[in-house]
């Protein structure tokens, strides 16, 4: 039974259709690519170069054998980019009665199993994995396993969305957003629309996949276990945002979204200027950490919350400050917790809890 079918069965069965309750009752739909994404060398560069990370394992084929990889590896969010595909088609199904023009990422949880390389077939399992609701918002938690052309287990994220309802208030902004992006963008199937041609796939609920292969992975950490200590500060970063980078790191992704730059649109949402993207401030802070840690491959986790918006207006840069401190440390598993603060104009933009955890040698 597929997504669109449980639609059709809902408005067929309740005249007065309810986005809320479907989407409850699609908490655990799957949606699995039909494509695999490839990534591309090239591609690998733009997006470490959108999220000012410039290790050399993302650049070099020498700087990735230096550090044990056969190719160049992509920055520790670009599952962003390629989840952002599959989270789509994932919300197409599940979120009918929805308008994407006012949905907005809070929290972002990544598990990383394995380095992504040039060259890896990556195949996308995306899922609706909780749904609630939140001071009169809904709240939908999306789950994106992430596997290559071996099977093998490469991330698991989880995001976190609120999203408003097509019918919930004025549709002034929804209508300005799609006469600003490409065709397509920012619109959800009707609950009585034709689910003919919508999932041409034909994956459904019943369809199972063989699981994935974990592959035990603990990067090759310059870090060493003995010679770091809790209380330890990283090296400060400072990084200058100008609206090029907004619009850069949008092409690079494809987020269309016009807050990030358009002012006219931020406006109608009563933000001074435009916003920085939630996942561009999170590659500044992974970024940050693997810097620091010797290799990106070395992370094992990282979390955090979008908690203050980085305003970048049109001609002066917004300038973010990222420290961090080892917080803790786990002598069996060889591990350290580290605390990232990233401030935009004094204020935390990661949440007090960002932090990731990493594989020390």
């Amino acid at each position: 039974m597929t997504a669109e079918t449980l639609a059709s069965d809902a408005v067929a069965t309740d005249a007065a259709f309810d986005p809320s309750q479907h989407a409850l009752d699609m908490v655990g739909y799957h949606y699995r690519m039909d494509d695999y994404y490839e990534v591309g060398r090239e591609k690998v560069r733009e997006y470490a170069k959108a999220v000012r990370d410039f290790h050399p394992v993302h650049w070099t084929e020498e700087g990735a054998r230096e550090q044990g990889y056969d190719a160049l590896m992509a920055p520790p969010t670009f599952f962003s980019l390629v989840g952002i595909i599959a989270q789509q088609k994932l919300l197409e199904r599940i979120a009918t009665g929805y308008d994407l023009s006012r949905m907005l990422q809070t929290d972002q949880h990544a598990e990383y199993y394995a380095p992504v390389l040039a060259g890896d077939r990556l195949v996308c399992d995306v899922s609706l994995d909780s749904f609630r609701k939140v001071v009169g918002r809904d709240m939908m938690v999306t789950k994106t396993v992430i596997t290559n052309q071996r099977n093998e287990l490469a991330q698991i994220t989880y995001t976190t969305l609120l999203i408003g309802r097509a019918d919930d208030g004025d549709n002034s902004i929804a209508d300005v957003a799609r006469g600003m992006v490409m065709n397509g963008m920012f619109t959800f199937p009707a609950a009585s629309s034709d689910p003919e041609g919508v999932n041409p796939s034909g994956d459904d609920l019943e369809t199972v996949f063989d699981p994935p292969v974990l592959v035990p992975n603990r990067g090759h950490a310059r870090q060493r276990f003995e010679n770091v200590s809790v209380g330890d500060a990283l090296p400060t970063r400072t990084i200058d945002l100008s609206r090029g980078d907004l619009i850069n790191y949008a092409g690079v992704v494809g987020d269309n979204n016009p807050v990030h730059w358009s002012d006219h649109f931020a406006s109608l949402l009563d933000l001074d200027t435009v916003v920085a993207h939630g996942m561009l401030t999170m590659g500044l802070g992974t970024g940050f950490v693997s810097a620091w840690l010797g290799d990106p491959g070395a992370l094992k986790e990282c979390t955090v919350r979008f908690t203050s918006p980085v305003m970048v207006p049109p001609i002066e840069h917004a300038t973010i400050v990222v420290n961090g401190v080892v917080k803790s440390m786990d002598a069996d598993a060889r591990t350290a917790e580290v605390s990232i603060d990233a401030r935009y104009n004094g204020k935390r933009i990661l949440g007090h809890k960002a932090k990731a955890i990493v594989y020390l040698a």
